[in-house]
Formats: C-alpha cells, structure tokens, sequence
C-alpha cells in the first residue's frame, strides 16, 4: 500500500524544487498574516474594524496585481526570473515592516502587495508546463504543491507570533523576511534543474534593459498601493474596475472561442465566481476567527499553553495530513477513470466550509459563565474549513491547468487569484460585522458577536452550496 501511495505521488523533478520555493514564500508571507493585524491593533492602536478593513485591502491589492505578475512572467521577463525579482521585493516590505512606524508599515505593505503579485502566479504557472495533456498526476501534483503553501505557512503560524511575544513585533518581522532570502538562494542554486522549462520569453537570453522599467514600476506600484492603503474608499472602487475589466476580458474569450474551449471557459468561469465565496469565508482566519481566538478561547490545548494568534497554524497542519490523502484517492480513481469532476469536488468543499462555520455558531452553547471555549471548537472549524479549502483552493489552480488554453495560461492564473482580491473586499465588510464595540472586554458579552456572524456566514454559504449542488449536473455535461 504504502510503495502504491509513493508511486502515485511520484512527480517530475523540477516539481521538487517549484515545492520548497513555493513553501519558503509561503512561509514568509503567513507569519505576517499571523501578526499584522493584532500588530496594528496592539502596537499602532488601530480599532479593530479599521485593521481588519486594511488587511482586506492589501490582500486584494496582492492578488490583484498577480494579473501583472502573470503578464510579466508569460510575455516580458520569464517566468523564472519574476519569481526571483518577487522574492527580493517581499523581502525588503516585511523588512520595513519591522520598523515600528505607520507610514513605514503603509510603505511596507505596497511592497508586499507588488512583490507577492510578482511572485505568486508565476510557480504554478511554471509547474503546469511541467505536465503533459491529460497526465493523471496533474490533481495530485497541484493538490501536493498546496501541501508546500501550508508546511511553510503552518510553520511561520506556529513560530513567529512566539517570536514576537518574546523578541518583539520588529523581530517576528524580519524572520518573514529571512525567509525570502532562502527563497531567493534555493531558487537560484537548483535553477538548472529547469532549464527547459519557462514561458518563450523565459527561455530566450536574458535582455538588462527590459528590467529596467520593471523596477521602476514596481517602486511606482508599491508608492500607490501605500496611498490606496490609507484611502481605502478609492481602494474599493480602483478594484472593482480592475476586476470588471477582467470579467469584460473573460467575457469576450468565451465569446469568440468555440466548442469545447468555450465550454470550458465558461465552466471555469463559474467556478472562479465560487472561489470568491470561498475566499471571503479564508479571509475570516486572520481578521474574525483570530480574534475570536484570542478573546473567547482558552488559551490552552492538550494541557499546553498556546498563543492564540497561533490557532491559525491549525489550517496547514489539516492540510498536510489530508493534502497526500486525497493526492492518492484522486490519482487512483483517475486512473480507473472514476474520479469526482472539478465542480462535484468544489461543491463538497463548499458544504464543509459552510459547516465549519455553523460549528463556530454552536460553541456559544458552551462559553458557560465565563464566555470562554474549548480550544477543540477551532480545531473543529479549521479542520472543516480546511478540507473544504484543500477541494476548492487547493485545486482551482489545477482547474485552470486543465481548462485554460496553454497561451493564456500566466494571465489566467492571475484571473484565479484575481477572484481573492475581489473577495478580500467583501470579506473586510464581512470581518467588521464582528468588530467589539469600543469599552466592552467580558467574553461573556463578546461570545454571542463573534457567533452571531458565525451564523450568519453558515447559513449563507450553506444555501450557495445547495445552489451549487444543483447547478453541478449542467456543469460536468459541459466538461464531457
């Protein structure tokens, strides 16, 4: 059994390197999330409201600018060097996020936004040309690429905010940054092992001159999205604009495609618009549930003493554990010709997130006198939540792998992640529902908040997944 399961999660070598590249990033970039917002309410004294509502907008700036990162990557650089050029631009913004300044950390922030738009398209657009038409290793290769997202991110949970307790705020952020140094130095030592792979423009020799105006719009990017973060009205409306300009671009493709390629789009379509549901309920884990971690569950699991903004590592940890599981069962059933289609999976794994949040709901039943819960509901919620995401993050990006014609596929990659910038909107508006009110501390009072969204969010969720259950039937005959 276990020489089976090792077989099947075989994968080509530059799939190995792509992985510890991908986790070092992902390493960096979550044990900021794991700090930024009870940094900006504990140290800057931000409201709650106010931190939640700038978090949003810098993620939806991060993955709105992975559209550029995909174009930049596909057409003008390469594919190998964007992911490097991304790296050191993270780099230098959670650097500067560790001088403990708000104009410093808004400066920050920009670079983080451009940087990770940079860098996050480009691995696995370079790990879908890794793969040939109708390989069956390619859900298990995109299922176990995630598994790389959450060892690093489960990692960075677990150890920065420890760090930060003990070392301070500006150390927790430099261990981010170092982070992307190792990014960068494993990236550049084992590139010959993907000689052959990248974008045409990758392959050909390498051109100075074109980096130039790269750089100097990448400064120019990170100079607005710190302005857009401190105006975040013209934040909204900058991304409502980019992401119905996109919707107009995808509109047109479908349009002037044909046969099964239209199909396709359109089943991919769809799916995105699924994914910004998911991604509003993701986006909850470090604005709404960290702070209902902190304020109303104990601060202890299996008799250890746990910092609550660590609750978050619950999610890679879930993940790792059932991410080599399903890479088997979905290799398998491929290869007997079984396997549940793309839009059977993103439906389960809606039905679990919607469940997730109706178990955060019922944990109100057990806050007793003192409003305070077991640490076992988070594990419940994320275990849930994780499983659902594992269906539907975790393979959004081998469905636009295998939906999305090869010419189009860096800026299709940045159209999936497009949809959690439109979802990290939604999910601030979402998170501020949860906000205390100024004055009021008693877990008992601060219990029924938190829950009553919980809710809220269950039930919502839990009638698109019924919705999505229906339309799943007309979906799978466009894909046959």
């Amino acid at each position: 059994m276990l020489v089976k399961i090792g077989e099947n999660l075989r994968q080509p070598k530059p799939f190995y390197v792509i992985f510890v590249v991908e986790m070092w990033e992902r390493f960096g970039y979550y044990g900021m999330q794991a700090i930024l917002v009870y940094y900006m309410i504990q140290k800057l004294g931000y409201r709650d409201a106010d931190s939640f509502n700038i978090w949003s907008a810098m993620v939806a700036l991060v993955y709105g600018f992975t559209v550029i990162g995909g174009y930049v990557g596909d057409r003008y650089l390469g594919i190998k060097r964007t992911i490097v050029l991304g790296a050191l631009v993270l780099a230098i913004g959670y650097f500067l996020l560790g001088i403990p300044n708000a104009g410093v950390m808004f400066a920050g922030m920009g670079l983080i936004a451009v940087g990770t738009g940079l860098f996050k398209v480009n691995p696995s657009s370079l790990l879908s040309k890794c793969y040939a038409d109708k390989d069956p290793r390619i859900d298990g290769a995109f299922t176990l690429y995630y598994m790389a997202i959450n060892i690093g991110s489960m990692f960075s949970m677990l150890l920065v905010p420890v760090i930060a307790t003990h070392f301070g705020w500006s150390v927790g952020f430099w261990t981010c940054s170092a982070g992307l140094v190792v990014t960068v130095i494993y990236f550049l030592v084992t590139s010959s092992w993907m000689k052959h792979i990248d974008s045409p423009v990758g392959l050909a020799p390498m051109k100075v001159l074109r980096f130039i105006p790269v750089i100097f719009g990448t400064l120019a990017l990170a100079g607005v999205s710190a302005w857009l973060l401190q105006h975040l009205l013209v934040t909204h409306w900058f991304l409502l604009a980019v992401g119905i300009i996109i919707l107009i671009f995808f509109s047109r493709l479908i349009f002037i495609s044909k046969g099964r390629v239209r199909k396709n789009l359109i089943v991919a379509l769809i799916m995105m618009l699924e994914a910004v549901v998911f991604f509003v309920l993701y986006a909850q884990m470090p604005t709404s549930l960290t702070l209902y971690g902190v304020n109303n569950v104990n601060h202890t699991f299996l008799g250890f003493a746990v910092n609550p903004l660590s609750y978050q590592a619950l999610n890679p940890v879930v993940i790792m554990f059932a991410s080599p599981v399903l890479a088997y069962f979905y290799t398998t059933l491929g290869k007997l010709g079984k396997d549940l289609t793309l839009p059977e999976k993103f439906t389960i794994g809606m039905f679990l997130c919607s469940g997730g949040f109706l178990v955060g709901w019922f944990s109100q039943y057990f806050g007793g006198t003192t409003g305070m819960v077991s640490s076992w509901w988070m594990v419940g919620i994320y275990t849930l939540q994780s499983i659902g995401e594992l269906l539907i993050s975790g393979l959004g990006l081998s469905m636009v792998a295998q939906l999305i014609p090869q010419r189009f596929m860096g800026l299709m990659m940045g159209m999936w992640f497009m949809t959690t910038a439109m979802a990290s909107i939604l999910a601030g508006f979402v998170a501020s529902l949860t906000a205390i009110p100024k004055g009021i501390t008693n877990p008992v009072l601060t219990l029924p908040i938190y829950t009553h969204v919980f809710f809220e969010i269950g039930i919502c969720t839990l009638g698109f997944a019924v919705f999505m259950l229906l339309l799943t039937p007309k979906l799978n005959k466009f894909l046959k």
